[in-house]
């Protein structure tokens, strides 16, 4: 699945194209199966995937990113951070039949330790 944040920001890490198709497809699940929508994305979706877009776009770890759960810094509205766990909890294991490399790589990034935002190793 392309995303917008893919076509319209040019030249990105490739650990943060992968999140983005990531959420955009986690989503699209979301939408299709909770909303009912055939194409595209209800107004609530569309406006959740651009604020994770646009976190993603401004996240300081560009390549190091953990996963959003993971990360020591938490950059969403509170509100936000609960649509997007809501998401995550309906989109997820549907994911692993939908999108099995995208659910595999979030999986493998979920391993790796955060990034310490002291310096400290």
């Amino acid at each position: 699945m392309r995303t917008d944040y893919e076509s319209n920001t040019g030249v990105m890490h490739s650990r943060l194209e992968r999140e983005a198709r990531t959420v955009g497809a986690m989503v699209a699940i979301y939408c299709r199966g909770r909303h009912g929508t055939k194409d595209g994305l209800c107004p609530d979706c569309r406006e959740l995937l651009a604020y994770s877009l646009a976190r993603l776009e401004k996240c300081r770890f560009r390549e190091e990113k953990p996963n959003c759960a993971d990360c020591p810094v938490h950059c969403y509205k509170p509100s936000m951070r609960e649509k997007v766990r809501e998401v995550m909890r309906y989109a997820g294991p549907r994911m692993v039949l939908r999108h099995p490399i995208l659910a595999l790589f979030h999986i493998l990034n979920g391993l790796k330790r955060p990034p310490d935002i002291h310096g400290r190793d």
